[in-house]
């Protein structure tokens, strides 16, 4: 049964990835000027966060089962859509309500993993879970890429559309109609368990709701700026994806390798917020470095840093939650990674323009969200080093 939770990852997060390359092209063949392909990218983020919203809470009421295949059906039967759109318009609309499907079936999976294991053995679980999207950064990207250079960009949304519909039906039949209770894990008794509010009061949940936020911010001004300095630096524009595709296998292998055994040894605030100051490290050499070899060298130290954050967050958010609260939790933390890539667009737009360099400015934020974390951390480790 986990296995097709793994499985359902990489399809949700194949879906996202797969429109990197394309979407903006897509959106400028139907006539969008650059500020309309710029709100037609971003509100897939925006409605994203909607969706995760009404995900957390629907599971937290009802379950997980429905949400899931019905996530999967309507998110495969929109993307069947995108063969028929003819104006920016339309396709903004679809993109919105993309996102908001889209939106409803992380949460899900990630509370259905959080709820199969107990205490520390969530991070080895969680590594997995991210080796789920690392895989897809990989595959996704690159399939969009191909198939559209070949067959066109309404190729990879309705293969994609049909993949996700298949998904769905595969889920009616394996998933159990009755969701097996979770297994008993302790939360901060402190804090009383009523509203959305609770949620921001428990220090393991601000630690990784601001590392979400940080490291898609970080994402946000890769994606951006990478691009641009490859064409700047005159190497092939094929080069960016090749060093993406690099962080991203070297993330994947320290997720299945034994290494993903130093989740369950080390705090995940420990190695959270090691992470991303790898990560802020890696933005700074970009900034300077010039080497082809090197760029890859500075691309696989960033996929430590990735390695070490992601599975960190998702176990801390399984361990500050019961099973009341966990969907809301989830729904909250994807949230906040659909802001963080907005916000790291937005920022790399604004800098742009300016003489300080878009990584510089990426190395600067995620030190101060480090020094923020070791406040909260320093501040609550007393009382929550259990579950930071």
């Amino acid at each position: 049964m986990i296995y097709f939770i793994y499985f359902l990852i990489i399809v949700s997060f194949v879906d996202t990835f797969s429109q990197l390359p394309i979407m903006s092209p897509y959106a400028q063949g139907l006539g969008a000027s650059a500020v309309m392909i710029g709100i037609i990218v971003g509100m897939y983020s925006f409605s994203n966060v909607l969706g995760n919203m009404i995900s957390g809470i629907y599971i937290d009421r009802k379950g997980i089962n429905g949400i899931l295949g019905v996530g999967l059906l309507l998110t495969g039967v929109l993307l069947l859509f995108y063969a028929f759109v003819t104006s920016p318009v339309q396709l903004l609309v679809l993109r919105f309500f993309h996102g908001l499907t889209g939106g409803l079936l992380v949460p899900a999976a990630f509370t259905y993993l959080a709820n199969q294991k107990a205490g520390k053995k969530k991070g080895k679980v969680m590594a997995l879970s991210g080796a789920g999207v690392g895989m897809a950064s990989i595959i996704g990207p690159a399939y969009g890429g191909i198939i559209s250079s070949n067959f066109g960009a309404d190729t990879v949304f309705v293969s994609i559309g049909i993949l996700m519909i298949v998904t769905a039906v595969l889920a009616y039949f394996v998933l159990p109609e009755k969701e097996a209770e979770p297994t008993a894990q302790p939360v901060q008794e402190d804090i009383p368990e009523s509203g959305i509010d609770v949620l921001f009061k428990r220090p393991g949940l601000q630690l990784s709701y601001l590392g979400a936020f940080s490291l898609m911010f970080a994402q946000g001004i890769l994606a951006y700026a990478l691009p641009l300095q490859v064409e700047a630096l005159g190497f092939d524009s094929s080069l960016s994806g090749i060093l993406l595709s690099t962080f991203a296998i070297v993330a994947t292998l320290i997720f299945v390798l034994p290494t993903n055994r130093l989740y369950d040894r080390f705090s995940y605030a420990t190695t959270l917020m090691t992470g991303l100051l790898i990560l802020s490290l890696a933005l700074i050499l970009l900034e300077f470095v010039t080497v082809q070899s090197l760029m890859f060298a500075v691309m696989a130290i960033y996929g430590v840093g990735f390695a070490l954050i992601f599975p960190s967050m998702t176990a801390m958010v399984a361990n500050n939650t019961n099973a009341t609260r966990r969907g809301k939790a989830y729904g909250l933390f994807y949230g906040f990674f659909s802001l963080g890539v907005v916000a790291g667009s937005f920022v790399t737009g604004l800098f742009s323009e300016t003489t300080i360099g878009v990584f510089s400015v990426g190395t600067i934020w995620l030190l101060i969200s480090v020094f923020g974390m070791w406040q909260i951390y320093r501040r609550h480790s007393r009382v929550s080093v259990s579950y930071v």
